[in-house]
């Protein structure tokens, strides 16, 4: 089942907090927790799954968000976007350091929070590996600046449709069908458009799972429920295959 991405706040006016909540659920997103300090924040990144953290720099602690910024970094493969009422030179370049995927000045609207998490989401880099832990993303691609864009965690794909970005899991894909410019991503009861080349696409899925069954097709393997000698049924979908597909799929199944 695709889920709304998960989005921590770390935010000391409460004011504030509540607020961007508000916007944030409105939209969409699903927000995981509301914290004011960095400890905090912490032990949610640890316990809770994250896909996006919005941070106030200046937090009712020592510790900093541009601290809380390291961390994420050093132990987490997840975008984050600084959240901040200083847009000084020298508050800036401190950020800076730590390469946050936006920087939101406020006031904000809601439109400049949701353009901020959308392209946070979109051009984060999943290759760069964190750390082993459930919030690390697996070393896959991502495209970025696309009509429909995609990001990839361990055992998911986020594809965007309309203003949401939807979190699916591998296994809930079926195939995917090329169409011109686009793919059409189909589950078992949705379909989603996505702007990439099926070659590309098909190296954000895991390889032992997913093949390329027809020029014009991916398929789920694990989904397959008949074949004959020109196609194979999947979800009452009857999908072309190639010569060599078929060949492979008779040879994993007389092995």
């Amino acid at each position: 089942m695709e889920q709304p991405i998960k989005i921590l706040i770390v935010e000391d006016n409460v004011i504030i907090a509540d607020d961007m909540q508000s916007m944030l659920e409105e939209i969409g997103y699903e927000i995981v927790d509301n914290v004011i300090v960095y400890e905090q924040a912490v032990e949610v990144l640890k316990t809770k799954q994250v896909d996006l953290v919005l941070i106030d720099i200046i937090l009712a602690s020592d510790k900093t968000g541009i601290d809380l910024g390291k961390h994420i970094r050093e132990n987490y493969n997840i975008p984050f976007i600084f959240v901040t009422s200083n847009s000084d030179r020298a508050t800036v370049e401190n950020a800076k350091t730590v390469k946050p995927n936006g920087y939101l000045v406020k006031p904000f609207e809601q439109q400049d929070l949701y353009t901020s998490i959308e392209i946070a989401l979109s051009s984060f880099n999943y290759n760069e590996k964190g750390s082993s832990d459930k919030n690390s993303a697996s070393n896959a691609p991502t495209e970025s600046n696309k009509v429909m864009s995609n990001s990839v965690l361990k055992d998911s794909i986020f594809v965007k449709k309309q203003h949401l970005y939807y979190r699916i899991q591998f296994e809930d894909i079926h195939f995917i069908k090329a169409d011109n410019v686009y793919l059409e991503v189909n589950t078992v009861d949705k379909k989603f458009l996505v702007r990439s080349p099926l070659k590309d696409y098909l190296e954000k899925l895991p390889s032992q799972k997913f093949y390329r069954a027809h020029k014009s097709y991916i398929v789920n393997v694990d989904h397959i429920e008949a074949i004959n000698s020109k196609d194979i049924l999947i979800n009452n979908n009857l999908i072309p295959i190639s010569k060599e597909f078929k060949e492979f799929i008779i040879s994993a199944m007389n092995s």
